[in-house]
């Protein structure tokens, strides 16, 4: 769609109030990425999540030495410190006994190998739904607000903020920021980007770029932000396969750090669930004279979620950037949860954007802005009036 085909309402319009139902697909489908062996002969196996037992030790502080405190004088409380402690552990136990799961590369194996595949849409499609509020009475209003939506699209399509956007992202696939944990201990990572027939588009040492800037993109980075920025126009539809090679500098049965599960009303001495794709292995027999110490879960992995939160995390554009020091993942209110803390307020917020689409420059921050939340997808409507 073009300029042209828009009808010529106010287009300086800056709208009181938003729709009362707004919503955005995801602008990237992005799959899981699967663990994988790389083994000593060049042959490659899954990375089973497995799911065994521990004995740890306690190491939650409960208040216990108030408690033993407690309704005693004060000589007694100064002379008895040690023996309080003492009884308190006898009371809890020193050992943690814990069912949770753990991911172990193979012992013969040299490196993780992680996959994940990623297709940039086109704009044009992002805007999912736009309706009224139920009381609202100017039946032009949703017209409105979808043209204005679609004006912008067609500016920022145009624009060389999106190509910014898509050199943002670039760097988020090539440094292996989605990698997360497994980044922080790798002492190598080597990050290839291909077309789904195979054909390589970049490849680079994922360790040597920044993860706090993105003034000083490469032309790696460059070349394949520049065909992500192409799938946004509408001018391509590519899948791009990407994988990582990381060398943890250790061999053998190293651990590795898929994404977790959150399960709520754990089961007494559960620790923790690791995401992974498959089925778990059946048990060898019912009879319980059979003991199994562990089980294989299935083939970790990364949530796309995950990685699609990596992958947007590129708003320098908040207030607050030159304290914080850090890009933050594209979030409507800038929330963080590293820092704990949301980076933007109502009036920096996608929400106060979104009413003004109409005047924003999608060269600007907050049009730059604007186009990721896009891309980001999700709900940005409002059930209030001012």
């Amino acid at each position: 769609m073009n300029a042209n085909q828009i009808s010529m309402f106010d287009q300086s319009e800056v709208f009181k109030n938003l729709p009362g139902v707004l919503s955005f697909q995801r602008g990237i489908p992005i799959s899981d990425g699967l663990f994988f062996n790389e083994l000593d002969d060049g042959s490659e196996s899954p990375v089973m999540v497995v799911r065994h037992g521990i004995r740890g030790t306690q190491n939650v502080a409960k208040g216990t030495k108030k408690q033993a405190k407690k309704g005693r004088s004060s000589s007694d409380s100064n002379s008895s410190e040690s023996e309080s402690l003492e009884s308190d552990t006898v009371d809890r136990g020193v050992s943690n006994i814990q069912t949770t799961d753990t991911a172990k590369m193979d012992p013969q194996a040299s490196a993780l190998k992680v996959r994940f595949s990623m297709s940039p849409l086109d704009l044009d499609v992002l805007l999912f739904a736009v309706a009224a509020q139920k009381d609202e009475k100017d039946l032009t209003f949703v017209k409105r607000y979808r043209e204005s939506v679609k004006r912008f699209i067609v500016a920022a399509k145009a624009s060389s903020g999106l190509d910014d956007v898509a050199n943002r992202i670039a760097r988020n696939v090539l440094t292996g920021r989605w990698l997360w944990r497994n980044r922080t201990v790798a002492q190598s990572i080597e990050i290839k980007v291909s077309h789904e027939n195979g054909e390589l588009i970049s490849m680079c040492n994922a360790l040597s770029l920044s993860l706090k800037y993105f003034d000083d993109i490469t032309e790696t980075e460059r070349k394949l932000g520049a065909l992500i920025a192409e799938n946004f126009r509408g001018n391509a539809r590519d899948t791009f396969a990407v994988e990582a090679r990381v060398d943890l500098g250790i061999k053998g049965a190293v651990e590795v750090f898929p994404s977790q599960n959150y399960v709520e009303k754990k089961p007494d001495g559960f620790a923790r669930s690791l995401y992974c794709v498959g089925h778990p292995r059946r048990f060898r027999s019912d009879s319980m004279m059979e003991l199994e110490a562990t089980r294989e879960m299935g083939q970790a992995a990364l949530r796309d979620q995950k990685i699609s939160n990596a992958l947007r995390t590129i708003d320098t554009w908040y207030p607050a950037y030159n304290e914080h020091q850090r890009p933050i993942p594209v979030e409507p209110f800038g929330a963080n949860l590293d820092a704990q803390a949301f980076f933007r307020d109502k009036k920096t917020s996608a929400f106060e954007y979104a009413r003004r689409f109409n005047e924003l420059d999608p060269n600007s921050p907050e049009g730059k802005f604007m186009i990721a939340n896009l891309i980001r997808g999700g709900v940005l409507s409002s059930g209030e009036k001012e």
